[in-house]
């Protein structure tokens, strides 16, 4: 009787154990999971800074172009190849003078036809309103636009349209390649797939023969081979389904690649490589503290001026200094020179308080063991 109720203990015993420690595994899978969302969530928003902010720039640039008198005189007069040497001139320049490896710009008349471009002379007439449904919309609203376009390449484009007077005489374009922007993510230890819906290569595209990954082909020529080989080797059923998936301690996440006029014309996979993921995964450190800053962000970060400066002459002193530490080599050689620049102006009095201030806030972290 004794050994028949301390079996039946023992069973009743070891069924509790068993619903406690898969109830355990379930809620740490759940954790998992959460964590995640979160780090996905925060990544893309990061990634949407940066898009947004490279899209700015470049429709900025495209308006102040767009008011060339010199440009506009090209046009009035049909002179083509007048109109070819400034484009030539001014894209030179950029490309000498900035970070901008490659920039395309080109004119486009009322009737939409090419009439000059930078990086080939041309005294022929090609009509791009056949495939460019983008350019019949911006003849008929006249507003200026920007975003990711199809076309025999994936690019940046800002297409603004041109005036003398009341009378629109035809369009600016300036286009950049898609690589440099990945290039730029690749500096902040992120990479990144463009990949574009098959659907919209158009006959005379120079992507008919770029590799494919799943059912997108591989827009950007800078792709990351290795990963691509990885990303082969895992269900890419699931990574559709979640948005997220991790494999081989690497995080791909999925977001939808939107054109200027909103539609869905493929996806991004942004890629957290091993060293950045893990540091989230295993030490739960603040996601702030890995995912990047924007360079909007910074600019912002550095303008704020709605809190106490303490020992700095003005709060944007303090917070530039404070933004240092917290930021990837590349950004931090961009604002050095800048802090370097403004505390030369403080007296050593002034700096010495700024050294005692600042070891008196900090607070040693860690885990006691």
């Amino acid at each position: 009787m004794m050994k028949s109720l301390f079996k039946y203990y023992l069973i009743i015993s070891f069924m509790i154990l068993s619903i406690l420690l898969s109830s355990i595994w379930f809620f740490n899978q759940e954790g998992d999971k959460d964590k995640l969302q979160e780090l996905r969530r925060y990544t893309v928003k990061n990634f949407e800074k940066e898009l947004e902010y490279q899209q700015k720039t470049l429709l900025t640039f495209a308006l102040a172009l767009s008011e060339d008198a010199a440009l506009k005189k090209t046009m009035l007069e049909k002179n083509q190849h007048q109109a070819y040497e400034l484009l030539y001139e001014i894209s030179n320049k950029f490309v000498k003078n900035t970070d901008i490896k490659k920039l395309r710009l080109q004119l486009i008349t009322d009737e939409l036809e090419i009439f000059a471009q930078n990086w080939k002379k041309t005294n022929s007439v090609k009509s791009l309103g056949q495939f460019r449904a983008d350019l019949i919309k911006l003849k008929s609203n006249r507003r200026p636009k920007v975003g990711i376009e199809t076309g025999r390449r994936l690019t940046f484009k800002s297409t603004i349209p041109m005036s003398s007077g009341k009378q629109t005489i035809g369009y600016l374009e300036v286009i950049q390649f898609i690589d440099e922007f990945v290039d730029k993510l690749r500096e902040q230890g992120i990479e990144l797939f463009v990949l574009m819906d098959r659907a919209y290569i158009i006959e005379d595209s120079l992507m008919k023969d770029f590799p494919l990954l799943d059912k997108y082909v591989i827009a950007n020529e800078n792709y990351n081979i290795k990963l691509k080989k990885q990303i082969e080797s895992f269900p890419w059923i699931k990574l559709e389904h979640l948005g997220y998936y991790e494999h081989d301690e690497t995080f791909f996440m999925l977001k939808d690649m939107l054109n200027s006029e909103d539609v869905v014309i493929g996806k991004y996979l942004i890629i957290l490589p091993k060293e950045i993921f893990l540091a989230y995964k295993e030490s739960y450190q603040d996601i702030s503290r890995i995912t990047r800053f924007s360079d909007e962000d910074i600019y912002n970060y550095i303008h704020r001026e709605n809190s106490t400066s303490g020992s700095y002459r003005n709060f944007e002193d303090r917070e530039l200094v404070e933004l240092l530490p917290k930021l990837f080599k590349n950004d931090k050689q961009i604002l050095q020179e800048v802090a370097r620049v403004k505390l030369q102006a403080y007296s050593k009095d002034e700096l010495i308080d700024i050294i005692l201030e600042k070891n008196h806030k900090e607070v040693k972290r860690g885990v006691i063991k």
